[in-house]
């Protein structure tokens, strides 16, 4: 029979595992503010945040997530499949490492409870700190999907940049002209 220590250190069969964005994904073009709402995270859930090239996520403080500073980052990839197990409660702050799609609201802050209630199988556990890698074995299979009830993302994420970031370097472009043109009266 096991003992007390033993059973708590059995992971939780209570895991949800969440995909970032929904089918948008990990990108400038998800609206990751409305995307946390209506959702709680708890211990032992896992975010899978899926993104193009063009794109990074870096585990940030507080500081770093307010003003886009990721030079003292706490993990970082670059895979464009990572897996994040939340293994403590409180707030955890991601941003994309390019500092204009962090900007234009690339970021994603996770408030974790520490009740462990939620609903499915439970993944595969990462490393706390370091450089994020891919899980060397297949996850589990997932049953409580919260994607819009799609175990798939859309292959549509991977696009360069969205709406909002498009918008962003329109306004940039025609700031230049609009400096080079003064210039040139």
């Amino acid at each position: 029979m096991a003992n007390q220590q033993e059973l708590l250190s059995i992971p939780s069969l209570n895991a949800t595992l969440y995909i970032v964005g929904d089918t948008a994904g990990w990108d400038i073009s998800a609206n990751l503010w409305s995307w946390t709402t209506n959702k709680t995270f708890h211990v032992g859930d896992v975010l899978l945040f899926q993104y193009s090239r063009y794109h990074s996520l870096m585990e940030v403080n507080k500081e770093g997530f307010d003003t886009c500073n990721t030079s003292n980052s706490i993990l970082t990839s670059n895979t464009g499949n990572t897996s994040i197990t939340l293994t403590e409660p409180g707030d955890k702050y991601f941003v994309c490492g390019v500092l204009s799609h962090c900007l234009g609201g690339m970021k994603l802050n996770v408030h974790v409870n520490g009740d462990g209630s939620s609903s499915g199988p439970a993944p595969a556990v990462l490393p706390k700190a370091g450089v994020l890698s891919p899980p060397s074995l297949p996850p589990p299979p997932v049953t409580n999907l919260k994607n819009n009830d799609s175990p798939f993302a859309s292959a549509s994420f991977g696009h360069l940049h969205g709406a909002r970031g498009s918008l962003f370097f329109t306004w940039i472009l025609c700031a230049i002209i609009s400096f080079f043109l003064l210039i040139l009266v």
